[in-house]
């Protein structure tokens, strides 16, 4: 018997945007959009956009905060753009295109010299500081556009300083390699925040998309202003100035939008600060908001994780005390101010938020010891060691369900450990 016309047989959708609905009209199977999405040519305009310009399943594919960093950082992208256009002028002005006296081989050399030293600079830097970069991503990030625009600065400025034209691009030249190295680093590790499919591909792939069209914009405004700036520095530097204010705003918006749930040093501290203050879980994006996105030049106490044992304990009497009270598979030690947490090798994501929760308290007790204005009677290092223990003890784990209950990400962490593993006999007796 043939079904009834009108009858629903199935549906089905396109991610989380479309929906098709499949029904039995005159013994057919008709298909069907869903009539509150409409079918409207612009409709399919967006679709099509969408799909050349965002990652494939969005929004389901991405992060929460995924539109927003986009939309920021087009800005800033932009912006830097036309900045760029303004200090490559300035730049060629300053190797002699359009001077009749000046040769090709001496801009060839000023350009090499430049290139050289950028180079070295990208070296150097991703030696000291490659680590971090994962820890301290948005950080690094505002940092990365910061020194690009003192770059491009240096650059239009240049021309001006005939005498030290090559010292100046060739410093340019190491801040902009800084700024490659530091900005792709960080740029993958927000990819891996905003991938929820394991499509970090897909996502870096639209993310050039965006870029490059945001560049060919930029190229054609360029257009319009090349002419208008030419030989009037006092334009170039205006506008530089104005494109410089809109990048470091979007700059800073983008990287305030970063809802990263994951615990690196700075994320931690806040939420554990306030569950030992009020036994309160702070969601992830109440401590993203609260994290600092400029470096600090004034610090609690320095940690240090994955240490060698000698920077913890250096002789039997120290490793029995840091062994007090002491059942985890790490020892942590204060030494010159500093303190330091050696990991053992069979510890886990867990052990290492607990040495970290611990570090952290040790780290501000110290620092509030420091500045306090009453003298009471020192407590020796040790003693804060073993007193940090037993408030783990106390408060570990009912942390540790909160946070997780909260939305955090404790199966992994961006916290800064060193690759030192250290294994230790128990206390002698």
């Amino acid at each position: 018997m043939e079904k009834p016309a009108g009858l629903l047989l199935a549906t089905e959708r396109y991610g989380s945007g479309q929906s098709w609905s499949y029904r039995v009209k005159n013994g057919v199977v008709e298909r069907r959009r869903d009539s509150s999405q409409g079918g409207s040519r612009s409709n399919s305009v967006v679709d099509v956009f969408k799909s050349i310009f965002l990652p494939q399943g969005y929004p389901d594919s991405v992060s929460g905060d995924y539109l927003q960093y986009q939309f920021w950082d087009t800005m800033q992208a932009f912006a830097s753009s036309l900045s760029g256009t303004l200090a490559t002028q300035a730049s060629l002005k300053g190797v002699g295109v359009g001077n009749q006296e000046a040769t090709v081989a001496a801009a060839t050399v000023t350009w090499l010299l430049r290139d050289g030293t950028g180079m070295l600079g990208r070296i150097l830097f991703a030696w000291r500081k490659g680590s971090k970069l994962d820890s301290e991503a948005k950080k690094w990030r505002l940092f990365a556009d910061v020194l690009n625009d003192i770059a491009m600065f240096m650059e239009i400025c240049a021309p001006y300083f005939p005498a030290c034209f090559t010292l100046i691009v060739c410093t340019a030249g190491v801040f902009k390699s800084i700024v490659g190295v530091a900005g792709g680093a960080t740029r993958a590790a927000l990819t891996v925040h905003q991938a929820r499919r394991d499509n970090m591909a897909d996502i870096s792939a639209k993310d050039g998309s965006q870029e490059t069209l945001v560049n060919l914009a930029g190229l054609l405004v360029s257009l319009i202003l090349i002419p208008l700036v030419t030989d009037n520095p006092g334009l170039t530097l205006g506008l530089f100035f104005f494109f410089t204010i809109l990048h470091l705003f979007a700059n800073y918006k983008a990287v305030r939008s970063v809802v990263m749930d994951t615990f690196n040093e700075a994320r931690l501290f806040i939420v554990l600060q306030q569950y030992l203050k009020d036994k309160r879980i702070l969601s992830p994006l109440e401590a993203n908001q609260r994290e600092p996105v400029f470096f600090e030049f004034v610090k609690s106490a320095p940690i240090r994780l994955g240490v060698r044992l000698q920077e913890v304990v250096q002789s039997p009497d120290e490793l029995n005390m840091a062994l007090k009270d002491n059942n985890m598979p790490y020892l942590l030690g204060i030494r010159n101010g500093c303190v330091s947490v050696c990991l053992g090798p069979e510890a886990s994501v867990s052990d290492e938020i607990r040495a970290m929760c611990q570090a952290v308290w040790l780290s501000c007790t110290l620092t509030s010891r420091e500045h306090s204005c009453s003298t009471p009677k020192q407590q020796s290092p040790w003693d804060m060691v073993c007193e940090s223990h037993k408030l783990m003890d106390a408060n570990f784990y009912p942390f540790l369900q909160g946070v997780e209950a909260a939305g955090w990400d404790v199966k992994r962490t961006l916290l800064d450990w060193d690759e030192w593993r250290v294994g230790w006999k128990t206390k002698s007796t």
